[in-house]
């Protein structure tokens, strides 16, 4: 098939590179650019937490990130560990799964932490991770360490609409799903942007399609690429 990817750049090349293994063409056209935020993130933690392979880049150059790399990581997913890994983190554990998996997975190692675990987040969550762990009685701390900022619809992308070349984009987000929304609608392709099969990551990022009146919407049975793949292979939703 032919798919276009939206995410920001660096995590676009990565799934493109998967389903380009697969046999489909692929079409990279971020819609979203990951940036760095100033965030003071000195302190004495037990543990850092990352739900994103961006959080780990983000701190890359902080006066911090010398002192925080020598703590354990606990990452939401093999991504972001390998991620954490990268940027110089040794201890690092992955719950392999979405935020309640890595919610049990820290009360499993650190329900009796002296210290508070330090969250490195981005400006938008789904979920809100410190209130979780509050609840089991582990204090965390968050800091905002990165944001995505909207692009505008890439020329590639509008050429590709316009020729009626794309048959499937993938959605791992609602900021990214509303952001192809609007870009549809600022460049006069809303119809043939609707027109193409949307494969989205959980239903609430699909909520924006059906609500535009896409007819031809999948949504992926766990919120992974893994199963994000497997619905755009499924065949026609």
């Amino acid at each position: 098939m032919r798919v276009a990817v939206t995410r920001p750049h660096d995590d676009s090349e990565r799934t493109a590179a998967t389903l380009r293994a697969r046999g489909h063409e692929v079409l990279v056209a971020p819609l979203m650019r990951v940036e760095p935020v100033a965030a003071d993130i000195r302190g004495s933690w037990a543990s850092v937490i990352i739900t994103s392979a961006n959080a780990p880049g983000a701190i890359a150059t902080h006066p911090a990130r010398d002192a925080l790399i020598k703590l354990p990581v606990f990452a939401v997913g093999s991504r972001s560990a390998d991620a954490a890994r990268r940027a110089g983190f040794a201890d690092v554990i992955a719950a392999d799964g979405n935020v309640r998996d890595l919610v049990r997975l820290i009360v499993a190692h650190h329900a009796d932490a002296a210290r508070p675990l330090l969250y490195l987040a981005g400006e938008d969550r789904a979920v809100d991770l410190v209130d979780e762990l509050t609840a089991h009685g582990i204090a965390a701390e968050i800091r905002v360490v990165y944001r995505a900022v909207t692009v505008a619809f890439p020329p590639a992308l509008i050429t590709t609409l316009r020729a009626g070349e794309i048959d499937a984009v993938l959605h791992f987000s609602k900021r990214s799903a509303d952001n192809y929304l609007a870009g549809a609608h600022q460049t006069g392709l809303a119809e043939l942007a609707l027109a193409a099969r949307h494969v989205c990551l959980s239903a609430s990022i699909a909520e924006p399609f059906v609500g535009a009146g896409a007819s031809r919407i999948a949504i992926a049975k766990q919120p992974d690429e893994a199963a994000l793949i497997a619905a755009l292979e499924a065949g026609e939703a």
